[in-house]
């Protein structure tokens, strides 16, 4: 039987980018991580004025692997390594920052027009002890499997659920997918992770009963064997993995065990000793004096 499903909840930051909002999980006040999971973004549904689109301008990352995945839309992706790569529905893109990278990430030109779609997730894997400073590298994935069971849909994005694995890196244990529920389907949620949250992206869901809220990041009890199901339909996200046994600091883009090695980071940013992005390089995004993702 289900019981006490639900450790902590944890209501985004909204932040309005003008065309689009962006909703912001982790890191919070209440909760630095989840597994690995140590920046949670949530953005969209949106549609962007005609003539308008996305542009995220250069920026670096160190000691972390960033993972987009859309709902909607479509987002062009260069690096400081020479990769470009457009991403859809139904494929991941995963960066691997290591000891240090730079990217963009714009709409498509043929988008613009008449208006991008925006809507999915960015989140930030923290890569664990031993690993912080490994080389940069990227990946695009498009053959994650499908798992269809009782009424529901699972696309394994990172990890293993329901017996079927992806083929994305996986730098410590971790299990992310997108699951979606027909109206009346019920599904297990698998206990193997040690944390594990969901966060309902579009639709309706309960947990043991218990409703989803709308982008609200939702941490499950460890260990329990969970009952997710929707009357209606809905879009969730599950995301977790092993707990880290050390700390993790973050300053803008910038995760490290190491609060030196975070301001290393940030002068070489300032003093322009990060490699840029081939046919990207007009413009960066400068140094913030306060950033907003930040927790330490």
């Amino acid at each position: 039987m289900d019981t006490a499903p639900v450790l902590q909840t944890i209501t985004p930051v909204s932040h309005d980018l003008g065309a689009f909002t962006v909703r912001r999980a982790l890191p919070s006040p209440q909760r630095r991580m989840v597994g690995p999971f140590i920046f949670v973004d949530q953005f969209g549904p949106a549609q962007l004025p005609k003539g308008s689109a996305m542009d995220v301008r250069p920026h670096p990352h160190i000691g972390l692997a960033t993972v987009t995945w859309l709902l909607e839309g479509a987002i062009d992706h260069r690096d400081s390594l020479g990769n470009c790569a457009r991403i859809h529905p139904g494929q991941v893109n995963l960066m691997t920052a290591g000891r240090g990278i730079v990217h963009s990430e714009r709409s498509p030109a043929q988008e613009r027009a008449e208006g991008p779609r925006l809507y999915g997730m960015q989140t930030w894997l923290a890569l664990p002890d031993g690993k912080e400073e490994i080389a940069p590298a990227f990946e695009s994935r498009r053959d994650l499997p499908l798992v269809e069971a009782g009424g529901a849909a699972a696309r394994v994005i990172i990890g293993r659920l329901w017996g079927a694995a992806a083929t994305t890196t996986c730098h410590s244990p971790t299990i992310y997918a997108e699951i979606r529920l027909a109206a009346g389907g019920s599904v297990p949620i698998d206990p193997d992770a040690e944390e594990r949250a969901v966060m309902l992206v579009g639709g309706t869901a309960s947990i043991a009963g218990a409703p989803l809220r709308l982008y609200e990041l939702t941490l499950l009890a460890p260990g329990a064997a969970l009952t997710m199901g929707s009357e209606t339909g809905g879009i969730v996200m599950l995301l977790g993995g092993t707990a880290f046994a050390s700390p993790r600091h973050v300053w803008w883009n910038f995760v490290s065990a190491s609060r030196e090695r975070i301001d290393q980071a940030k002068a070489d940013w300032r003093e322009g000793r990060f490699a840029m992005v081939p046919g990207d390089e007009a413009d960066f995004i400068p140094l913030p004096g306060t950033p907003l993702t930040l927790s330490d």
